[in-house]
């Protein structure tokens, strides 16, 4: 069968490009290298908030809202509008909360700004002492990112929407006048005139001198999920302090370089830890992350497994901000996913051959909104 495209890697990237370009009335084939998603996209909090992007990125961001609201019509992909809300613990946190709310207003992105009294009346459960005031966005969104992806492409594929087989890992990618022909380990051959990659920081098999030359950088990140606590009703993605400081979008603010770091945060900071909240239906709740960087080839040197002493850290900063009680952490992982310096990495192999990937973190809030306008740009609509 000759495919208009085929996608490679059924990530957060590779699974939208497949989707928009089914809307579009292209026959697609998506191809997995594993039994089901399992790297990056599926390791990450699933948070869908466009308010931490930079000016760019949220406009990818609000059309994945918009996508993302739609999908959920059709069947359930663990897509939920709870909203985020932002806390400053600070003076400095808030200035950039009250920047950040008018710049994104005049945007027409709908924002609410919150005293105190106004977030420990909707979220009872945080520690006054931490909270000086908040920012929430209610049209934003979380979803479970070890199940979402699994779920849209099922949905895809019995649809009859797109062609999805998993455990083919492609291992050639060559230009076939008039398109293209791809060879997978299992010994399958497939033809399409137009193929996307999009594999994250793994694409070395396929273009080891182009992977080499790359730049792209891996971040390794640390999360921790708790055990069950139904005393807690967190009922919307919560970002806290550290996190004001770390967004794109804070610093695009006009005093974001005029704050200063609190010696409490000094230490925090130098592993690039951020306090996120995540409440699931059980009552769990994740929280993290930490950052770590390296090259390409430097993941070892990063290490597979979570630091314990990084955990702690995180945890310590947690307590600050919610009652959590010492022993209630029930699971520790490490994600790992890739950046490129230019916000994504694209690279024309040749005509009909594209890669797209290192979209860093961002991936699950812009990566539908980004692909959308990929596949449009390629196809000229």
């Amino acid at each position: 069968m000759q495919y208009d495209l085929i996608v490679v890697g059924a990530g957060v990237l590779g699974a939208f490009h497949a989707f928009h370009a089914a809307q579009m009335g292209k026959k697609v084939l998506l191809l997995e290298k594993d039994a089901r998603q399992a790297g990056s996209s599926t390791q990450n909090f699933g948070q869908v908030v466009p308010s931490g992007l930079s000016e760019k990125w949220n406009k990818y961001g609000q059309q994945s809202l918009r996508t993302y609201q739609d999908l959920q019509i059709k069947a359930d992909f663990t897509i939920r509008q709870n909203g985020s809300l932002y806390i400053a613990s600070d003076e400095d946190e808030k200035m950039l909360l009250e920047e950040l709310s008018e710049k994104h207003q005049k945007i027409g992105y709908y924002n609410l700004l919150l005293t105190k009294k106004g977030v420990l009346e909707r979220y009872p459960d945080l520690k006054p002492e931490y909270v000086k005031a908040g920012l929430y966005y209610p049209k934003e969104m979380s979803v479970d990112p070890r199940e979402m992806l699994f779920r849209l492409t099922e949905y895809l594929h019995e649809e009859g929407l797109v062609h999805v087989k998993y455990n083919q890992k492609v291992i050639e990618c060559f230009e076939k006048l008039p398109g293209c022909k791809i060879r997978t380990e299992a010994g399958d051959c497939f033809t399409a005139d137009q193929v996307i990659i999009c594999c994250g920081y793994t694409f070395e098999t396929l273009y080891p001198e182009v992977f080499a030359q790359s730049w792209i950088q891996v971040s390794k990140l640390q999360m921790l999920k708790t055990k069950p606590l139904k005393q807690f009703n967190l009922h919307s993605n919560i970002l806290t302090g550290l996190t004001i400081r770390r967004y794109e979008s804070f610093s695009e603010c006009p005093s974001f370089h005029r704050i200063t770091v609190p010696e409490r945060y000094v230490e925090l900071r130098e592993k690039g830890i951020h306090i996120l909240f995540k409440q699931a239906d059980d009552g769990s709740i994740i929280l993290g992350d930490s950052h770590e960087y390296g090259g390409v080839g430097d993941l070892g040197n990063l290490g597979m497994h979570s630091d314990p002493i990084i955990d702690q850290m995180m945890i310590k900063e947690a307590q600050r901000i919610l009652s959590l009680p010492d022993d209630c952490i029930a699971e520790r992982w490490a994600g790992f996913y890739g950046q490129h310096e230019e916000d994504i990495f694209i690279h024309d192999v040749d005509k009909h051959i594209k890669i797209i990937t290192g979209i860093g973190g961002k991936g699950m809030t812009s990566g539908s909104g980004f692909a959308e306008e990929s596949i449009r740009q390629l196809y000229q609509a």
